[in-house]
Parts: structure tokens; C-alpha cells; sequence
């Protein structure tokens, strides 16, 4: 069967574009499957600042570090208010959650749907302050949004802004405090969550009552802040896959049924795994090592499918996802710029990004993490740092720094950018940015 066949039965299957979609929606975290890549039939500036290639700048209502989504005219995020904010509340019973919509067009406020929490909650500060309460991004099929709140619950609007369901997934709080971070997908007629910290269960739900379809509860997904990708394994099937501390697992996202499973270099699950033409890639890292590897998909029967390893590389990421493009993968982490050959794992480029003169010195972080993963439209990376500086890169065998652009608000860039039609979308906690070169906006 030929590469064109399988991706075109996979996006068939999957049900990632309905008649109410356009090509060029970005509709989940990290777009298509979660890969990252975008299209446009207009192309993005290169160097943008408040003053140029802006189409406007919005201030948000309070903290997140969700990604935005986009579908058709509309802008689709989340964030918090009351408590644990700049000079807010000190008592949890005032915090507030928002699913929040605006307009493409000029950023106006459509609608802000309040989320009560479920309390109590983790006490806003330290390592918990690396994620807050509104991290996860929501997804959308063009008729309804789906958001998760971690222990405050799952919900559902339509696109007017009108609830249609709420149901908890689980109440548990991380022994470490660091917070949950999952996102849900789709897949037919299913919304999937990871209540990873919640619960330690991966639920399929119908997508418009959210009434419970499976779930599959493991005690290792206590540690993952992974997010689902769907693999095509054949005409016939998709794995959902999803990585776990030092394993990789696969599941029938029809019925949640364990299928087979790997083991993986890292000792931890922060970034996500992306897929290409079968073959699941996977960049992590973990406190005594750490690494990448590609796997053929496939198995049955709770199997070890670990021989499946196609290569296994001590080039490591931290948390960000990498990106899949014309048989390389592309990752940044720490400051460094990694490319791999995707067939062979073997490295390409470990080069440092080159910093402006004046670079913002906002928040760095614990340990200095960065926690926004690159996408990529027409052959360039675009990625932003936590302090708010913007590297374009030029994809291919040679590093390429096209750029490194500035926001001053102050305030901190953990979530990953959007691309749809010609515009790039970036989010800080204070700020929603629309970004699109001048000629075009004219």
C-alpha cells in the first residue's frame, strides 16, 4: 500500500477533517495528530515585534499555559483567575476557571465560560508554578470544544458557548506537586482523555454526552504528561499511543484495550510521541539518562514489542515535543537546536541559539526548562522560549537561525504557538498575540 494510501485511510479514520473544518485548522495541541506541522497558503513574516508584523495583541484575563486553538474564525484557550495570580486572592475558594473564545478577525471576546474548581486544589507556588491550573489545550471538531481542567473535571461547549457536558475524571493531586498537563484528542465519535494525575486512567468518552465508552487505568500513567497520538498500523487499524515512565504503550482507542508495549530510554514521560508513515518517535529525558528512538507500531496481546526498535539514541530532549519533517527530526532543548536522521537516528546538528542583544530575562524556570515544543510551516521551525524570544529556523542538514524575535510583556511563554492560514499564534500568561506579515493583514 502505497505512503499516500495509508495517510489518506488515516485521516479518514480519525475524523481530523469534517465537512465543518477547514484544511488549515489547528484544532488540538500541536495541530494535525499533534505534529506539529502547519499549512497556509500565505506565508509567515520571518522578524515580528509588537510594532511589526503584529495584527494585534490582546491581554488575557488571567494565567495558562495551554496552547490556543483555531478553528475557522474562532480562537479557542484557557486560564485561570482569582487565586494565585499577580497581585490576586490568597484563598483558593477564589479561584476561577475559563474556557475562553475570541474573534480571528480583531481578538474580541466572543464569550468567557467560568469553570467552577473542584477544591481543594494544589496551593499555588514552587514546582507547581510550572504548570498552574490551566495547562491542558482543548480540542475541537468545528461543532463542539472539549477542555480539561485536571482534578476540576472535563467539559464540553458548542461553538456558541452553551455547556453541554461536564463529568469528572478523577480527584488525586501529584505526590510532587507538579501538576497535570495532558490533552485531550478525538477519534470518531470519541473525546479521549489522560487523567494521568487525576486517576491514572486513560477514559474514552462520547464526545457529545459524556457518557463513559472505556477506560484504562495503569498505575504508571501517575507519572505521565504525555499526550495521545493516533498511528495508522494498517487499512483496518489505529493504535493510540502514549508514553509512560521508561515505556511506550499502545491501546485500541476503540475500546481502550491494551495491545502491546515497549521500553523507551528516558526514566520520565514529559514530551509527546509524533508518528510518521507507522513508525512512532519518541525524545525524552530522565534523571540518569534519557534519549530518542524510533519503533515500527504493532502488536497484540499485551506484547513486548521492544525488538521493533528501529534505532535508540542518547540524544535527548527535556520536555518539549519534537517535529517530523522530509526524514529528519528536529527538537530544541536548553538552548540547543538537535537534528537526527529519522531512518537512522543519527545526529545531524547540535547548535546553540544564537540570543538577540536584547533579550527579554523573564521567567526561566526551575532549572532552567523550557516547556513550548516547535512547529513548523513552509520548511521553518518557529519556537519560543519562556522569557518570550521567537527563533525562526530554516529546516535541513545545515543549522539556520533566520531569526530571534521579542515580546516584552513580562510574562512567561510555556505554551506551544499555533499556525493557521497565514498567522502564527502566541500565547504568554498575560498576552494573546496574532502574528501575520503586514502585506498580507493589508
Amino acid at each position: 500500500m502505497s505512503k499516500s494510501r495509508t495517510l489518506a485511510m488515516f485521516f479518514l479514520t480519525v475524523s481530523l477533517f469534517v465537512s465543518t473544518l477547514e484544511a488549515q485548522d489547528w484544532t488540538r495541541f500541536r495541530g494535525p495528530n499533534g505534529s506539529g506541522l502547519g499549512s497556509s497558503s500565505s506565508p509567515l513574516p520571518v522578524e515580528w515585534s509588537e510594532d511589526k508584523n503584529t495584527k494585534w495583541s490582546i491581554d488575557l484575563p488571567g494565567p495558562g499555559h495551554s496552547s490556543p486553538i483555531i478553528v475557522g474564525d474562532k480562537i479557542f484557550l484557557t486560564c485561570w483567575t482569582g487565586y494565585g495570580v499577580d497581585g490576586g486572592s490568597k484563598k483558593q475558594e477564589d479561584l476561577r476557571l475559563h474556557l475562553l473564545c475570541f474573534n480571528r478577525e480583531d481578538g474580541e471576546t466572543l464569550w468567557n465560560k467560568v469553570i467552577e474548581p473542584s477544591l481543594p486544589e494544589e496551593n499555588y507556588g514552587n514546582m507547581f508554578a510550572e504548570h498552574g491550573y490551566a495547562t491542558h489545550t482543548p480540542v475541537s471538531d468545528g461543532e463542539h470544544v472539549w477542555a480539561y481542567f485536571g482534578k476540576s473535571g472535563a467539559v464540553c461547549f458548542d461553538m456558541e458557548g452553551n455547556e453541554v457536558w461536564r463529568k469528572n475524571l478523577g480527584s488525586d493531586l501529584h505526590s510532587k506537586r507538579w501538576g497535570s498537563a495532558t490533552s485531550p484528542i478525538l477519534y470518531g465519535d470519541l473525546v479521549i482523555y489522560t487523567a494521568s494525575i487525576e486517576s491514572a486512567t486513560i477514559f474514552g468518552l462520547n464526545k457529545l454526552t459524556g457518557e463513559e465508552v472505556w477506560k484504562q487505568p495503569a498505575d504508571s500513567l501517575a507519572e505521565s504528561w504525555s499526550t495521545p497520538v493516533l498511528v495508522p498500523v494498517s487499512e483496518e487499524r489505529t493504535d493510540l499511543v502514549v508514553a509512560v515512565p521508561n515505556e511506550m504503550w499502545g491501546l485500541n482507542p476503540e475500546t481502550g484495550k491494551f495491545l502491546w508495549w515497549s521500553e523507551t530510554p528516558s526514566g520520565s514521560a514529559c514530551s509527546s510521541v509524533i508518528e510518521n508513515d507507522g513508525v512512532a518517535y519518541y525524545v525524552d529525558s530522565g534523571r540518569r539518562g534519557g534519549g530518542a528512538m524510533a519503533i515500527k507500531v504493532g502488536g497484540e496481546g499485551a506484547k513486548d514489542v521492544t525488538a521493533n526498535t528501529i534505532w535508540k539514541t542518547g540524544e535527548r530532549s527535556r520536555i518539549g515535543t519534537p517535529i517530523f519533517f522530509e526524514d529528519r527530526l528536529y527538537w530544541i532543548s536548553g538552548g540547543i537546536a538537535t537534528a537526527v536522521r529519522a531512518d537512522t537516528g543519527e545526529k545531524i546538528y547540535n547548535e546553540r541559539l544564537k540570543k538577540p542583544k536584547s533579550a527579554p530575562g523573564g521567567r526561566q524556570g526551575i532549572r532552567g526548562m523550557e516547556y513550548s515544543s516547535p512547529v513548523a510551516v513552509d520548511g521553518k521551525i518557529y519556537y519560543v522560549t519562556r522569557s518570550g524570544v521567537a527563533y525562526v529556523l530554516q529546516m535541513g542538514d545545515e543549522f539556520k537561525q533566520l531569526a530571534a524575535n521579542t515580546f516584552t510583556d513580562g510574562g512567561d511563554f510555556s505554551a506551544s504557538p499555533a499556525i493557521s492560514d497565514g498567522q502564527l499564534f502566541i500565547r504568554s500568561t498575560k498576552k494573546l498575540y496574532c502574528i501575520q506579515a503586514e502585506s498580507e493583514a493589508e
